[in-house]
């Protein structure tokens, strides 16, 4: 246990950041950074480099698109002008339509708070995913990210570790279940070991970088 926890803290030394700290978001369950949370994860949801989706999410969010309603209220190709100063190529249209179905169906659906959706849920952690792909674009792989970020502020997720970060685990010959990787850290540890596990798989796998494996 001892050199399993020092392997952990070697990790999150060099990797141990989540991937929306990276994006910018402040992390908290109130509804714009839930919100600006489901965003990135729309953005990871096509084969696209992981940093350039988080470039993505910062351009959309500094053009005012923080919102649900700041992103149903924007143009088409303001939202694509975003996209392509991140150089988020060839998907760049096909995402900008996206965000608007995703912004519009949570303010229909949520009224712009996806704290709703948690409650939905009824603290069952396979419904928050299902109802998480409800919004365009929005598979299983975008559902787990969600989960994975969103654990720190809706503990009823913990512990939520993708089969990614569980591989990237077996390779350091740490735990290969969400409740032995869990003992390894704090409670609010959780989110950060998790995007460390992947960002270690995808540092040694750059070709495979796309948002899927994010």
């Amino acid at each position: 246990m001892v050199e399993r926890r020092a392997a952990v803290r070697g990790l999150l030394s060099e990797y141990g950041r989540t991937h929306a700290e990276e994006a910018g978001i402040r992390l908290r369950n109130t509804p714009a950074p839930l919100y600006q949370l489901l965003t990135l994860c729309v953005l990871f949801s096509v084969r696209i480099k992981a940093a350039i989706a988080v470039v993505a999410a910062r351009e959309l969010f500094a053009a005012g698109f923080r919102t649900p309603r700041a992103m149903a209220a924007s143009s088409w190709q303001d939202r694509v002008d975003a996209l392509g100063r991140a150089h988020y190529r060839r998907y760049d249209e096909s995402t900008a339509t996206a965000l608007a179905s995703g912004a519009e169906f949570v303010l229909r659906r949520y009224r712009g708070d996806l704290r709703r959706l948690r409650e939905a849920a009824d603290g069952d952690p396979a419904r928050v995913r299902e109802l998480l792909q409800e919004v365009d674009r929005i598979g299983p792989v975008g559902a787990d990210i969600f989960c994975r970020e969103a654990q720190g502020v809706w503990p009823e997720l913990r512990p939520s570790f993708d089969g990614r970060a569980r591989q990237a685990a077996a390779s350091l010959g740490l735990p290969t279940t969400a409740g032995g990787l869990a003992r390894l850290v704090d409670a609010e540890e959780l989110p950060v070991l998790a995007a460390a596990l992947v960002r270690y798989a995808l540092d040694r796998a750059p070709s495979r970088a796309a948002a899927r494996d994010a």
